[in-house]
């Protein structure tokens, strides 16, 4: 475990080293959707691209390594087996890694519409 501890209640703190992780692997389009006071099931929501099924598992495995160092332990992961969508579960912080098919077919973005969603820069193509 790393000796700076994270909250594993601050939703926020968890969605900046989630962020960094994903702009460590190169995900692309990143969102922050905030979500609590539109929803009980999670408080933030963060979106990427990423560009390859390989590209999609590395970043899977660097946020779940990342936030395992602070001890903090995903309550499900779902579709890594096929790698188009996985969805990690850590409670108040629910990460959605799409290829840009589903990313496009799905449009996360569309479906909390009403809540605040923050476009992180440095994941923008240029």
């Amino acid at each position: 475990m790393k000796s700076k501890q994270i909250d594993i209640n601050d939703s926020n703190s968890i969605a900046k080293l989630v962020v960094k992780s994903m702009l460590d692997k190169k995900a692309t389009d990143i969102k922050i959707i905030y979500v609590e006071k539109l929803t009980t099931l999670t408080d933030i929501f963060i979106v990427c691209t990423s560009d390859s099924d390989p590209q999609s598992k590395a970043i899977t495995n660097h946020i779940k390594d990342n936030l395992s160092d602070y001890g903090i332990k995903p309550i499900h992961i779902e579709g890594f087996q096929f790698l188009k969508w996985v969805l990690m579960d850590y409670i108040n912080v629910t990460i959605n890694i799409f290829n840009k098919e589903y990313r496009e077919f799905y449009n996360v973005e569309r479906l909390w519409a009403d809540a605040k969603i923050e476009t992180v820069k440095e994941s923008i193509q240029k």
